[in-house]
């Protein structure tokens, strides 16, 4: 399964607590975002049935070049010798995508047993993801 997620990638924000303590909720960004992840999943690769087994996940994150880069590290930005080390953190995004294909390309995230995940500069911000099977020996 590949497909990709445009627009600059967010992570999963932390659970809220309401004022009397009583009830936690996921923030409306993260909620939003899910949900895109879950329509571009869907726009690409249709309704193919949820992976019941291992599974392997690699995601691609481009981030665009900030506007305030000079020229030249906009060039270096753009030819990977700078990276991306800004917020959100690597760890955060990876939960997001993950959480937001519950049910649709593995029954649960639990399934996730192999994940690579890389941060570039690019012109056009998105995430490329790539979703396999993987059978395990041992």
């Amino acid at each position: 399964m590949i497909f990709t997620i445009q627009g600059e990638p967010h992570g999963k924000g932390r659970p809220r607590v309401t004022r009397g303590g009583k009830h936690t909720y996921t923030p409306k960004k993260t909620k939003e975002y899910e949900n895109l992840v879950k329509q571009s999943f869907i726009a690409e690769c249709g309704n193919q049935e949820p992976f019941e087994t291992h599974v392997k996940m690699s995601l691609y994150m481009v981030f665009k070049v900030p506007k305030s880069a000079s020229k030249k590290n906009r060039e270096l930005m753009l030819n990977g010798t700078i990276r991306p080390t800004k917020k959100p953190d690597i760890d955060n995004i990876i939960k997001s995508v993950a959480d937001g294909l519950n049910g649709l390309a593995y029954l649960d995230d639990k399934q996730i047993v192999e994940i690579k995940a890389i941060k570039w500069y690019g012109e056009n911000p998105r995430i490329n993801v790539v979703i396999s099977k993987i059978d395990i020996c041992i």
